[in-house]
């Protein structure tokens, strides 16, 4: 019973001619080759009907996330509910890992750290002087929601 994808039948195939070869492929290629093989396989739908059908048959979560070297909160995560529920938890982990990680540049004023290093001071004493007036600050919001303290000096009394 055949219940890999083709794709999936085609990457690991193209890795098993790889590991075959007379000659050994070039590093990288043998390094995508296994990704490929491994990429088709947790894309597979193979994979997620195993999962459904071993929660049919009454396994746990534990056993499930073993098999599938997993953590019980990750097995659950990618594979538990319907498919709109398991769509909806990928397309928001897209979301989230497609913005930066990083502080934009190009914003108005000092961060905290930056005023502080500026003036001389600890961070908690930028803070003291936001809180009594004595530096003008405000909090810049971006449009993903991402909102950051920025200090202005040139408005120090």
């Amino acid at each position: 019973m055949n219940y890999l994808s083709p794709e999936t039948r085609a990457a690991i195939e193209r890795l098993i001619a790889a590991d075959d070869s007379a000659s050994t492929p070039d590093a990288l290629e043998r390094l995508a080759s296994i990704r490929s093989a491994r990429a088709a396989l947790e894309a597979d739908p193979a994979t997620l009907a195993a999962v459904r059908d071993a929660v049919s048959a009454g396994r746990s979560w534990d056993e499930i996330s073993a098999a599938a070297g997993l953590k019980p909160a990750a097995a659950k995560w990618r594979w538990q509910g319907s498919d709109e529920e398991i769509a909806e938890r990928l397309e928001a982990g897209r979301k989230r890992s497609a913005r930066p990680s990083s502080v934009p540049t190009g914003l108005p004023g000092l961060s905290v750290a930056d005023a502080a290093k500026a003036l001389g001071v600890t961070p908690q004493a930028v803070y003291l002087r936001v809180s009594r007036g004595g530096l003008r600050a405000e909090v810049v919001t971006l449009a993903d929601g991402r909102s950051y303290k920025r200090v202005f000096l040139d408005d120090a009394q």
